[in-house]
């Protein structure tokens, strides 16, 4: 597994789900984490839960100026952002394109492709400055096909997966690691919203079915070895039993 120790990570969405169990699996290999959400409270309290390595800091990422703000404070507290984790994201409102809240559609654009774009423009500039970090984005099997009444979601995602590609493609020779993460159903509030709207096959799937936060938050540890870098630029599905593997789930 990766040796995080020391190091400084930047966790988007770090409230609930995915991103509270890779703060809580990156401290405990001993980094320092930056938790943002839009909820002060949950990251406060797993800030203190966490330690003194934890720092919260209360940000909604499809703002670019709280972004750079929150980047800054952890910089100025630990020194600088070694791995960003891009886990914000949102599902809901689910609804047919045809029927769908322009106002909603597009701030699930701001939230899971601007906020993406914005945690990527914060941290680069102090990446290359000493030599390189890993970018890690949290992904979905919707980036690839069309899934009925997630229009925004797919395109989001799909967009996002691009600027993994972009990030590669300008910065790898600056020693930046850009990939992202596809981890499958998991069994977060996210997946209570698809199973209430009961809409397309995802909302069918039974509970069981889904895998817990903490197979992605191992996942993303590993990916921060030089092991995924046979990834850079691309992405990894959990639901590889191979990558199962190599992180230690199965």
């Amino acid at each position: 597994m990766s040796d995080v120790s020391g190091k400084t990570v930047f966790i988007t969405g770090a409230s609930r789900g995915i991103g509270e169990s890779t703060a809580k699996e990156f401290a405990r290999a001993g980094a320092n984490v930056v938790l943002t959400a839009r909820g002060a409270d949950a990251i406060r309290a797993l800030a203190e839960e966490i330690g003194p390595q934890a720092m919260a800091v209360p940000c909604d990422v499809a703002d670019y100026a709280q972004v750079e703000a929150a980047v800054s404070a952890a910089t100025e507290r630990f020194g600088g952002v070694d791995v960003l984790i891009n886990n914000a994201g949102l599902v809901d409102p689910i609804s047919h394109l045809d029927t769908s809240d322009p106002e909603d559609w597009g701030r699930i654009i701001d939230i899971n492709l601007k906020g993406v774009y914005h945690g990527m423009r914060a941290v680069m500039p102090g990446m290359e400055r000493v030599g390189g970090g890993s970018i890690l984005t949290i992904s979905s099997g919707a980036a690839h096909g069309p899934v009925e009444a997630w229009s925004h979601y797919c395109a989001s995602k799909a967009a996002a997966n691009m600027l993994t590609r972009c990030v590669d493609k300008e910065a790898r020779e600056k020693g930046i690691r850009a990939i992202g993460l596809s981890p499958g159903t998991v069994a977060t509030q996210m997946q209570r919203e698809i199973k209430a709207s009961g809409i397309n096959p995802v909302s069918k799937l039974d509970w069981s079915d889904h895998v817990p936060p903490e197979w992605p938050a191992k996942c993303l540890l590993w990916m921060c070895s030089g092991a995924a870098d046979a990834w850079l630029g691309d992405e990894i599905s959990l639901r590889d039993e191979d990558i199962r593997r190599k992180v230690g789930l199965i």
